[in-house]
């Protein structure tokens, strides 16, 4: 196993072999949190002989879904030996992973296998034409406004009917009646929305065999079985579905490990809730916290003037960057009014 660990620091290496029960690896900008990653999943496979088919992996953009599954299967092939078990664990986007499920198991939720799915202009397209149908002024209602409200719903995990009573002004009040329309023209049509990935995954392992609240969640329990070690990067940008389909899946065997930054939270404005990684050891109270502080990316100077300012965050796990490169240029002020003013600035060199 020593091809595994050696390029690692001490952190990372305890990152790679805490492989049981639940981990939080809090990983700053910089210190490498891919890598820890991929050497944590060639472990489980090489040194816990575990199955790459009970393993899941989820990140958030297909860019580092793709670098991840290069990374292991490089890595993997290094060490591919005598009673290594072969194969790929599944890796992939939250909404991938739930693609591949829902092709197998969506006739138990009354889908054709062979869905649809509507991407942002095809749902903004339904939207347009079901307020044109409904005789709302296109002028006075943004169908943008509209499709967000959708959305923005089905990502709190609300049903047409669960908003029915939460408008708040005309527009909502109006979004709440498309929503009704929009749900019936996709099941009509056999299709699902992006947003819809997800939550009919979610909706399938609540689904209860013999229709009861206490009855056996047969797809649930089967891909709990399926997925044993489960791992999520970026998890400070997971919204509640995303954060109710990962726990649901980690409920039995709690052999999850998931990596982030409370620092590095800014996508609030499109669901994502920093709560779920504060709170982790509020849902998993035996979680292991790793912290990955050393910085390779920047020198000392930009890692110093950086716990300097996020410092002043109110709600934030202690940590404190550190790197042992130099220190580098000075922080230098580009004062400008946009991108472009930005470029033209850094290439007359007149930064002040």
């Amino acid at each position: 196993m020593q091809d595994i660990l050696q390029e690692l620091n001490a952190r990372q290496k305890e990152a790679v072999q805490a492989t049981k029960g639940p981990v939080l690896l809090l990983a700053g900008a910089g210190s490498g949190k891919t890598k820890t990653i991929v050497h944590r999943i060639a472990y489980l496979i090489a040194a816990e002989k575990v199955s790459p088919n009970n393993i899941l992996a989820v990140t958030f953009t297909n860019k580092a879904a793709n670098e991840m599954k290069q990374r292991v299967r490089s890595l993997l092939a290094q060490i591919q030996g005598e009673g290594v078990a072969r194969g790929e664990p599944a890796m992939g986007t939250f909404h991938s992973i739930c693609v591949r499920i829902l092709r197998q198991e969506i006739e138990a939720l009354g889908y054709k296998r062979h869905f649809v799915i509507y991407d942002a202009d095809d749902s903004l397209t339904l939207v347009r034409q079901l307020l044109k149908e409904a005789q709302f002024d296109s002028k006075k209602i943004n169908p943008r406004a509209v499709r967000h409200f959708i959305s923005t719903a089905k990502n709190e995990l609300k049903s047409p009917e669960a908003v029915q009573d939460s408008a708040k002004s005309y527009m909502e009040e109006v979004a709440v009646k498309i929503y009704v329309g929009y749900e019936k023209n996709l099941r009509e049509n056999n299709a699902l929305d992006f947003d819809d990935l997800i939550n009919k995954t979610i909706e399938l392992f609540q689904l209860t065999e013999d229709g009861r609240p206490d009855g056996r969640k047969y797809f649930l329990e089967k891909y709990q079985q399926r997925f044993r070690y489960i791992l999520v990067d970026e998890y400070q940008d997971t919204n509640l579905s995303q954060y109710t389909f990962v726990k649901l899946l980690a409920a039995k065997y709690r052999d999850i490990c998931v990596v982030g930054d409370d620092w590095q939270g800014i996508y609030s404005w499109r669901g994502a809730d920093i709560r779920n990684i504060l709170n982790f050891e509020h849902d998993y109270p035996e979680a292991r916290v790793i912290l990955l502080e050393q910085n390779y990316r920047s020198t000392r100077t930009i890692v110093e003037a950086s716990n300097f300012i996020i410092r002043e965050n109110r709600k934030q796990r202690d940590k404190k960057l550190w790197t042992e490169t130099l220190a580098g240029e000075l922080i230098t002020l580009c004062p400008a009014e946009d991108e472009e003013a930005e470029e033209a600035v850094e290439e007359s060199g007149e930064e002040k």
